[in-house]
């Protein structure tokens, strides 16, 4: 399903501004026009689906501040051991070490005082639909099922919800705008199989070395593991790094040949994650990444945590034939 323009995915909204998956910075991604916004989803204790990257808390929210004494032994606080009323309390921040609260971007958003609270998905559906309707735009979704087996574990199928969750929406059949992702191949095979999923599914790549899943990325990343993948997805998401090298010094970028294998399959490529804050080892901007995912790989689009960025590359590539 390779398709002509590249789309702009904003990575947990437009968070190269804001905090990351706060409403604020979903609405400013949308402003920006990307195509589609990004949600990360895991299951609070009363089973709502949550936009929320981290299966702990302390990252992202101030939720040692709140309840100090509910940690589990091995020092976390996870959003599965919290009712949606008890997470309504807890602000949203910019991602720091829980450890020492050094912030992982530090030029990043630093408003104080201001309040940014754990959004549903349900909430976050409905936004982009008011948003559509007020804008006469039609942008997307594009929804990860967090940690699966793990949920399981405790007892949850956020899958199930999930799904529940964007058919209640309207997000249903080959035509939705909508984008269904997952690291855990067999979780995606389930979905597919099983519970009975007709949207369009991406099979998310990772590091073995991540433990994302119990998935073999290097065997995904094979032309015989692709050939798998094309059986019950409809693209692959892998990181940057896996498409495409810098060599830095002025060298031409070395693409891997990873985007060419996945799109002789059909395969849509989405890779992950563009920031100008943090850009791949050797690259001398962010143009020079720009040129390297749509001119050199041609991928099909990018997550991107400036989404407003890629869209100023697209449409001056698009209209004038330069990018930033």
């Amino acid at each position: 399903m390779p398709q002509g323009r590249p789309i702009v995915i904003a990575h947990r909204g437009a968070c190269g501004y804001l905090p990351e998956h706060s409403l604020a910075a979903k609405v400013l991604a949308h402003g920006f026009g990307a195509d589609y916004l990004e949600q990360d989803v895991i299951l609070t204790q009363d089973d709502v689906p949550i936009v929320f990257h981290d299966l702990e808390l302390e990252s992202l929210t101030d939720v040692a501040r709140h309840y100090p004494d509910r940690a589990r032994s091995d020092g976390h606080w996870y959003a599965i051991d919290f009712t949606l009323a008890e997470l309504r309390a807890l602000s949203l921040n910019e991602r720091v070490d829980p450890h020492t609260g050094a912030r992982t971007w530090p030029r990043r958003f630093a408003g104080q005082g201001l309040r940014f609270p754990i959004v549903t998905l349900e909430e976050e559906l409905e936004l982009v639909r008011a948003l559509n309707a007020a804008r006469g735009t039609a942008a997307g979704v594009y929804t990860e099922v967090k940690s699966p087996a793990w949920h399981r574990a405790q007892g949850k199928d956020p899958s199930r919800i999930v799904l529940d969750t964007l058919a209640r929406h309207g997000f249903t059949g080959r035509g939705a705008n909508v984008f269904l992702q997952c690291f855990d191949d067999e979780e995606l095979k389930r979905i597919r199989g099983e519970l009975g999923c007709d949207l369009k599914l991406i099979q998310l790549v990772g590091e073995n070395a991540w433990q994302e899943a119990a998935t073999d990325y290097d065997r995904l990343r094979s032309a015989d593991g692709l050939r798998a993948v094309a059986s019950y997805a409809d693209g692959v998401g892998p990181s940057i790094a896996m498409l495409v090298g810098f060599p830095g010094g002025g060298a031409a970028a070395v693409p891997s040949g990873l985007c060419a294998a996945a799109h002789a399959l059909g395969l849509a490529v989405h890779p992950y994650t563009l920031r100008v804050d943090s850009l791949p080892p050797g690259a001398a901007s962010l143009g020079e990444v720009h040129r390297a995912l749509f001119e050199v790989v041609r991928a099909d689009g990018v997550f991107t945590d400036f989404p407003d960025l890629t869209l100023a590359y697209l449409n001056a590539r698009d209209g004038a034939g330069h990018g930033p």
